[in-house]
């Protein structure tokens, strides 16, 4: 629940610095959420199931 809530902290302030940067940083707070994301993704699901390739 804990983990739960920090989260949700850091994605809202995630949320919030997209709103007040320019374009360049908007571009890549956004790029480093969707790559949090996505890590998130391979660790919940098993390493032989799916794999992401760039």
């Amino acid at each position: 629940m804990l983990l739960r809530l920090a989260y949700l902290g850091l994605t809202n302030s995630f949320a919030l610095l997209r709103l007040i940067s320019t374009r360049d940083r908007d571009k890549d707070i956004e790029i480093l959420a969707v790559r949090h994301q996505i890590g998130i993704l391979q660790r919940q699901l098993n390493p032989g199931r799916v794999r992401f390739t760039p």
